[in-house]
């Protein structure tokens, strides 16, 4: 079986195979088809993939997700030194990233995603098996974490901690949102701008948070190339809200479909957008 970092060359492949069979896809199509096949979400997770695996192998570095995950090697942590990582983390979007302890072992858990265990590869360093993912906690001098850095499919995303107050607020937001089903009137006007924006090859960065804005520039030219192929919009349709209070979309183009996942901060700036071609 092929190396999954020759993703482009098995979509070539299943095209050409498919085309004899009298069966038409777009390249995008052959793409995303591709990714899932790979246990990928999506194409552009994918290719951030590969751009770290390779970034990696450039350094010398294994980075092959299970044996990566095998090699790391678990150390024990004191109950007092986990506690002071223990706590509320907001990132880029409108979402909680929470630390909890239970004995010797620290659980973390994303606003609508499930809980997830990690292990320690040194005091300040951990990881987790399920995902291919990994957590630095940035301590001051008593041992407190004041912010954390999560690093998954080639990005760094840093999450400054935030108090109880504000977690639940944020967390209370969110599960009205989700109860409720209703669009924010900012986020359509936002996503047709973000749209237009990687067709033309000029996004604007600056409607968008800090990260959002490095993952565009780094995944443009493949953004703008599917959303070119894709064509003019005809109609975005709203599905609802996300377990975690992101907008979804379903935009109609001349030449296909693209499903849109899109979250704005309180200052009304792009904080996540996910994207996935389909029918």
């Amino acid at each position: 079986m092929r190396d999954f970092r020759d993703a482009k060359a098995m979509a070539h492949t299943l095209r050409e195979s498919l085309t004899a069979k009298s069966i038409t896809l777009t390249h995008s199509e052959s793409l995303e088809l591709i990714a899932k096949v790979l246990g990928f979400r999506d194409w552009h997770v994918l290719l951030a993939n590969i751009q770290a695996q390779n970034k990696r192998a450039d350094e010398g570095i294994s980075h092959a997700t299970a044996s990566s995950t095998s090699l790391r090697r678990e150390m024990a942590v004191d109950a007092a030194t986990l506690d002071g990582y223990v706590g509320f983390y907001r990132p880029d979007h409108e979402a909680v990233f929470t630390v909890t302890r239970e004995a010797n072992q620290l659980i973390t858990r994303l606003t609508g995603q499930r809980s997830l265990p990690l292990f320690a590869q040194s005091s300040t360093e951990f990881f987790a098996k399920v995902v291919d993912a990994q957590i630095s906690f940035i301590a001051d001098a008593a041992g407190r974490a004041t912010s954390l850095v999560l690093h998954q499919n080639g990005k760094d995303y840093p999450m400054k901690r935030i108090d109880a107050a504000t977690a639940q607020s944020i967390e209370s937001r969110t599960a009205e949102r989700v109860k409720d089903q209703v669009a924010n009137p900012q986020s359509e006007p936002a996503l047709r701008r973000l749209i237009a924006g990687i067709a033309s090859g000029k996004p604007d960065y600056a409607e968008m948070s800090t990260t959002l804005a490095d993952a565009t520039r780094q995944q443009l030219p493949n953004l703008q190339a599917g959303h070119q192929e894709l064509g003019a919009i005809k109609s975005i349709e709203f599905l609802g809200v996300s377990r975690q209070g992101e907008d979804a979309y379903t935009v109609r183009h001349d030449n296909g479909a693209s499903h849109w996942k899109i979250a704005l901060d309180s200052r009304g700036k792009i904080s996540s957008a996910w994207v996935t071609q389909g029918p």
